[in-house]
């Protein structure tokens, strides 16, 4: 991972999350809550979606767009999400 003050720079994370979703797990907590952010990560490795904070796990958005990268990425959404047909559909269609 970068150097402490680079992990918490949006700009920075944001890029790096856009070529390898999976570096969200090196950004900063805050930044791990960011819905921006966090939405660059899973678009690009829908697995990320681990590494974001729980109320974005919780974001039906977020979710959506991870199960549609990659299927298996349902595991990491909060567990009312892992009950939605919509999602679990999407999860299914992208494994």
């Amino acid at each position: 991972c970068a150097a402490e003050e680079l992990q918490a720079d949006k700009e920075i994370v944001l890029a790096a999350v856009k070529q390898h979703g999976e570096a969200l797990a090196c950004a900063a907590e805050e930044l791990q809550a960011d819905k921006e952010i966090v939405l660059a990560a899973v678009k690009q490795h829908g697995e990320a979606l681990a590494c974001a904070a729980e109320e974005l796990q919780a974001d039906k958005e977020i979710v959506l767009a991870a199960v549609k990268r990659h299927g298996e990425a349902l595991v990491y959404a909060a567990e009312e999400l892992q009950a939605d047909k919509e999602i679990v559909l999407v999860a299914e269609q992208n494994n």
